[in-house]
């Protein structure tokens, strides 16, 4: 069960870091509202997605 924990929080992780790196990118689909927010939620995101990857490793 916990596998599939750490696949969900990857999955949540590429959402939100791609979500953010578009807006970062090109503006969409929050129109740049904040670059320290774009920066923040894209470390954010692959700290979550270094921290799942990490457990998963470990849940053998």
């Amino acid at each position: 069960m916990s596998k599939v924990f750490c696949f969900f929080g990857l999955a949540v992780a590429l959402l939100m870091l791609l979500i953010f790196a578009l807006d970062l990118a090109i503006g969409i689909p929050f129109s740049r509202a904040s670059l320290l927010m774009d920066i923040g939620s894209c470390i954010g995101a692959l700290g979550l997605a270094g921290i799942s990857f990490m457990t998963l490793r470990e849940a053998k």
